[in-house]
């Protein structure tokens, strides 16, 4: 065999050599970029809300139930401590609620009310409202039946009527009796209500929605 067919060979070896070993880098390569590719990571599981309150005692996981709330009780509204003082049952066209009389540190009156209400739309399950209310000055006003102004906040009549009510403790008012009111809603939720014992003046008060977790009780009535 001459050289230059020897030089060819070898040349032609070398380059099979060359393609041989570029395709099996090529294939440890795919199948490397296979087998480290990073898992798929699973959508993180979102826990449940807590159900509507049906029952008393059972106003959602690990709250209290403000239902179960009783006179002389020492509570925490918001981690802010208060005593309940009185309370007053409620009743108006089948419906029954209470509100309970407390007294913060301040030595400032409020009232808190519990009502369980239907569900807002055909279907909806029922579920516990719970209103912090808070005094405000009326100056003499009297609740209109159209809209009327409070601070500058245009409110809307929602319900009026007269309840008749059956007191506990120290309410301010008579073991037993009708109490009329009106109560208004503003367009950005903002509630108020007038109230009266019938044969005495108008008093208005604000209110504050109350999310579950919000009331606590630290210690019961002896």
């Amino acid at each position: 065999m001459s050289m230059t067919s020897m030089v060819v060979l070898g040349l032609s070896i070398a380059t099979v050599l060359l393609l041989l070993g570029a395709f099996l880098a090529t294939l440890r390569q795919e199948r490397k970029g296979r087998t480290t590719a990073p898992p798929v990571e699973a959508a993180p599981v979102e826990p449940p809300l807590p159900a509507p309150v049906s029952e008393p005692a059972h106003a959602g996981a690990d709250y209290t139930d403000p239902r179960t709330i009783k006179v002389g009780d020492k509570i925490e509204v918001y981690g802010a401590p208060a005593r309940v003082l009185g309370a007053m049952h409620l009743s108006w066209q089948g419906k029954q609620w209470i509100e309970y009389r407390l007294r913060d540190s301040a030595r400032r009156v409020q009232w808190l009310s519990v009502e369980m209400r239907q569900g807002l739309a055909a279907g909806d399950p029922p579920f516990l409202e719970v209103l912090l209310w808070t005094g405000v000055p009326t100056q003499g006003m009297v609740p209109a039946r159209s809209s009327l102004v409070m601070d500058d906040v245009e409110f809307h009549p929602l319900d009026r009527g007269t309840v008749a009510f059956r007191s506990e403790g120290d309410t301010d008012a008579p073991d037993r009796g009708l109490l009329d009111f009106a109560d208004y809603r503003a367009t950005d939720g903002r509630l108020l209500s007038f109230e009266r014992l019938q044969g005495q003046s108008w008093t208005a008060c604000y209110a504050q929605p109350l999310p579950p977790g919000s009331i606590s009780i630290v210690s019961r009535a002896p």
